[in-house]
């Protein structure tokens, strides 16, 4: 069983649907037991840094998704998701992530380049990870942000992306991985991926 993380914030029912057509179980949830009880968790998100911030705590959902990262349970955070895995974000002010990766969230700089990005854009995958596995270098996935992680250990990149600069659109630590873009609106590459990130729940 995945739980999938309810805190008010998030494109729920398309990522369990995502996770529905690999084949996987899952449940969205917003109950502390129950996503610790779980196989593996996803930290799915769409808003602002600090009001999700805001709701992981008064959900009092903090906790347990920093234990998932430490008990070695598979933990992936999709776009705002993967943002909040970081130590801090300066969206609207300075505001402190989960700090479970080390490393900060920034906005992209102003440039001829629309922001949000939003639409279709290539992965050139930097170090081995599983979550790859059966997707081609340079697949294409699908974003939709303004804002972007700067992860303090470059061995944590496992994709980057080029938008006006070049930013780390995967990341890989341990048991926890983080997409910048949306697997569950990326067609079979998409798939592919999430289905990767399901055998992992199986085998940990």
């Amino acid at each position: 069983m995945i739980a999938i993380i309810d805190y008010g914030l998030g494109n729920l029912r398309s990522v369990q649907c995502a996770l529905r057509r690999v084949g996987a179980e899952s449940v969205i949830t917003s109950d502390a037991g129950e996503i610790a009880a779980a196989d593996g968790v996803v930290l799915p998100g769409v808003g602002a840094f600090w009001r999700a911030m805001e709701n992981l705590r008064k959900g009092d959902l903090m906790e347990v998704v920093q234990e998932t990262s430490l008990n070695g349970k598979p933990l992936l955070g999709i776009c705002l998701g993967m943002q909040l895995l970081f130590s801090e974000s300066d969206e609207h002010g300075r505001h402190e992530g989960l700090g479970i990766i080390p490393g900060k969230v920034k906005r992209f700089t102003e440039s001829l380049l629309k922001i949000p990005h939003m639409g279709w854009n290539e992965i050139q995958q930097q170090n081995p990870s599983l979550l790859f596995e059966g997707v081609g270098d340079g697949a294409f996935f699908y974003f939709a942000h303004s804002y972007y992680v700067i992860p303090d250990e470059p061995a944590a990149v496992i994709g980057s992306t080029d938008y006006g600069t070049t930013f780390a659109s995967a990341v890989h630590a341990g048991n926890v991985f983080g997409a910048q873009f949306h697997p569950e609106r990326s067609g079979a590459v998409g798939l592919t991926m999430l289905r990767n990130f399901c055998r992992l729940c199986q085998t940990d």
